[in-house]
């Protein structure tokens, strides 16, 4: 790295912990046969009229006073417009401007050193199905997770290294377990991450051409896949080679990542009010009673126990 500093950003998709789905009535349960729990409107069918799962609004608020953000009193819903064969709809409702939390942080610690990430914003949305391939030679798809309420909170581009990186998904797992937002069964797909990752000379204030590499679902594979792709964007800038902005995979075998397609920017997703569903509205009574509820968190917890029991 000399001479150079990575640029770092996390998405991170948390599962939220609800009996339901974030419009409708199906069950989040996991492990049901293909295709148990879809209903006309995750199953993506015209007419089908949403409605908005009440537990989690309370649940993206809890972990936006858990993250220090801002949350919202008014928020709206959005279509997210892009094709993928388990996105029946051919759009993904979700949150842009404005999200129902905000400007919020986070602190890491690694080697002894204690860095402030930002966190730009957490937004609700609802889940994509589950293509599954290499069955006779053709892809099947499966609706079971369509619909699933999810939160993403997306980090400020404040992180520098892979450790770094891999600490603060740890983090925010505690921290969304701790609060029961979340079962955080990453294995079950709970929770996972997006990593953007650029590399820029030392000095440079610009950002450089960034990957993102998709579904990242543990805390190694996010650790190796930043230092794999670090490493490779490094090479291509010694050897002159000029880096495109893509989206990648990584291989967990092979612990490298791979080209997947070139990378959306927000313009490509042609947001737009989502008709259907009217704004998110949340009480002055509700923030004070969620952020009542709210449980000691981990770091504080960790440092309570540290000043009273010398551990």
């Amino acid at each position: 790295m000399a001479g150079y500093e990575a640029v770092i950003g996390l998405e991170v998709h948390a599962q939220l912990r609800t009996e339901s789905k974030l419009f409708c009535s199906c069950s989040t349960a996991f492990g049901a046969e293909p295709n148990e729990h879809v209903c006309e409107l995750c199953g993506g069918l015209p007419g089908a009229v949403p409605r908005l799962n009440e537990k989690a609004v309370e649940l993206a608020a809890k972990a936006g006073f858990a993250l220090d953000c801002t949350v919202n009193a008014s928020s709206i819903f959005s279509r997210k417009n892009y094709f993928y064969p388990d996105l029946p709809g051919g759009y993904q409702t979700s949150q842009f401007a404005p999200p129902i939390c905000e400007h919020g942080r986070l602190d890491v610690t690694v080697n002894g050193q204690t860095r402030r990430i930002g966190i730009t914003r957490i937004h609700l949305e609802d889940d994509a199905g589950k293509c599954v391939h290499g069955q006779g030679g053709v892809t099947l798809v499966d609706l079971n997770r369509a619909g699933t309420p999810l939160i993403e909170i997306v980090s400020e581009p404040d992180i520098r290294s892979a450790e770094e990186a891999a600490e603060y998904m740890r983090q925010i797992h505690a921290i969304l377990v701790c609060i029961g937002a979340t079962d955080g069964n990453m294995e079950e797909g709970s929770l996972r991450c997006d990593a953007n990752v650029s590399v820029r000379p030392r000095g440079e204030t610009r950002l450089g051409t960034r990957s993102e590499i998709k579904n990242l679902n543990s805390f190694r594979n996010v650790q190796k896949a930043v230092e794999y792709e670090i490493s490779r964007q490094l090479a291509c800038l010694e050897d002159g080679v000029a880096l495109v902005q893509e989206t990648r995979l990584f291989d967990s075998v092979r612990q490298v990542t791979q080209s997947m397609r070139t990378k959306e920017d927000a313009h490509d997703y042609r947001y737009f009010p989502n008709p259907d569903l009217p704004p998110v509205l949340v009480s002055a009574e509700q923030m004070t009673r969620w952020r009542g509820e709210l449980p000691e968190l981990p770091a504080p917890r960790a440092a309570r126990f540290v000043k009273d029991y010398g551990l």
